[in-house]
């Protein structure tokens, strides 16, 4: 996939430590003509919808929680904040070894710990407990930023957009969804069967793919140590990676501060909804699922400069719209659809540009660039609570449309060219 000359990576430099260390023998995706089996990729992005779903399950939740530990919205809503975190930690330190272990393994492994921390989240006798579950919960959905990569990497040159857009749809529709299931599941029979019952299908999660992904070895035989060097090096010498990175966890802490508010407001007047209906107002979201699959597509041709900024366009407005929703439920599903396209679109296609920076070794990208992406997501969480305590509404959509505004700076400044 060609990269336009505002963000490709010139020809005539050096290879990245991570290209130049990974062996032609371990490189699949190096034969333009090899396609990624059709099977194995929607099973990938099935796998990447359950365990994302695990990070937004509480959200629609919150006031019920909060009730049940006679908390404060502020603390309850630290529980999406302990989740990110928990997530920008894996990140950094575990997805790295997706490159130097048996990834199948290391996949597996993650899902039994998943189920575990689900199933403590789900028996928390009190806030404390649950906010630390809900932070191991985090750690371990970093699974699915092993699987993205994998995706990418038995992807031909000629399809990785596609592939890659496929896959993260499926992280979307799960994302979609998940506010939902545990919506309605909630409302039907208790928070906690929403906990126990995703804890359940991580464990059949992990006995599928244990019998789907091949057992290779290693892409890299270095050690854990090398491969963190290694990972800082490259966000240190790669320009394009460190910009991808902060923009697009620029739009996450948008994205995260909105869905960590949206339930409180939803729950008070004027709309007085219950956990069955937040979780079905998280189904306007669809619209980032959908823009995942056509910017996908748009990645694939080439047209990721005019699209991008589209897209913060977009996602600057959907905040107009989004404030206007304070007591206008019109504009504020007008506002969630904008926003999800863009955030979603955005984020595609920001993975489309870094993941062809290399041709091995795509954890330490997807390390660098999700941590940075999910450790922005967090803060923007906190910010969010923050902001609908002291600013209520209007200050929640001036925040958020703050975020977007600097991404869209922060891509329209001068380029250092490498």
């Amino acid at each position: 996939m060609p990269i336009p000359p505002s963000t490709a990576v010139s020809a005539s430099a050096p290879a990245p430590a991570s290209a130049r260390q990974h062996s032609a023998a371990h490189a699949p995706n190096a034969d333009v003509s090899r396609s990624a089996p059709r099977r194995i990729v929607f099973l990938l992005a099935f796998a990447c919808a359950l365990t994302v779903a695990n990070l937004y399950y509480c959200q629609p939740l919150l006031p019920e929680i909060a009730k049940s530990f006679s908390a404060s919205q502020a603390a309850t809503g630290g529980l999406v904040t302990a989740n990110q975190l928990g997530y920008g930690v894996a990140l950094l330190l575990i997805v790295p070894l997706g490159d130097i272990t048996n990834r199948r393994r290391l996949v597996c492994g993650l899902l039994v710990i998943e189920a575990a921390a689900l199933a403590a989240a789900a028996a928390a006798p009190n806030l404390a407990l649950l906010l630390a579950a809900s932070a191991a919960v985090g750690i371990a959905a970093c699974v699915v930023q092993i699987l993205l990569p994998y995706a990418a990497t038995i992807a031909g040159d000629h399809e990785r957009g596609r592939v890659t857009g496929t896959v993260l749809s499926g992280l979307l529709i799960g994302i979609l969804l998940s506010r939902t299931v545990a919506g309605l599941i909630g409302q039907a029979f208790g928070w906690r069967t929403v906990f126990a019952a995703a804890g359940v299908l991580m464990l059949l999660l992990s006995a599928i793919l244990l019998r789907a992904m091949e057992a290779a070895g290693p892409e890299v035989a270095i050690s854990y140590r090398e491969q963190l060097r290694a990972t800082a090096r490259l966000a240190r010498s790669e320009p394009v990676l460190r910009r991808r990175s902060v923009m697009g966890g620029l739009m996450f802490a948008a994205f995260g501060l909105f869905w960590a508010t949206v339930s409180f407001l939803l729950a008070g007047s004027p709309f007085h909804y219950n956990q069955a209906g937040i979780g079905l107002f998280a189904l306007v979201g669809g619209a980032g699922a959908l823009a995942a699959k056509l910017t996908g597509h748009a990645a694939d041709r080439g047209h990721e400069r005019a699209t991008t900024v589209s897209l913060l366009v977009l996602g600057l407005a959907s905040f107009g719209a989004i404030a206007l929703g304070r007591t206008n439920l019109a504009w504020l599903l007008v506002g969630v659809l904008l926003m999800d396209a863009a955030v979603q679109g955005a984020n595609l296609l920001n993975l489309s540009v870094v993941y062809n920076l290399s041709n091995g070794a795509r954890a330490r990208i997807a390390s660098v660039y999700m941590t940075t992406y999910f450790v922005l997501g967090a803060l923007g969480s906190a910010a969010g609570t923050e902001a609908y305590r002291y600013g209520g509404w209007g200050g929640v959509s001036a925040v958020g449309g703050g975020f977007v505004a600097l991404a869209l700076a922060l891509f329209l400044s001068p380029q250092r060219r490498r």
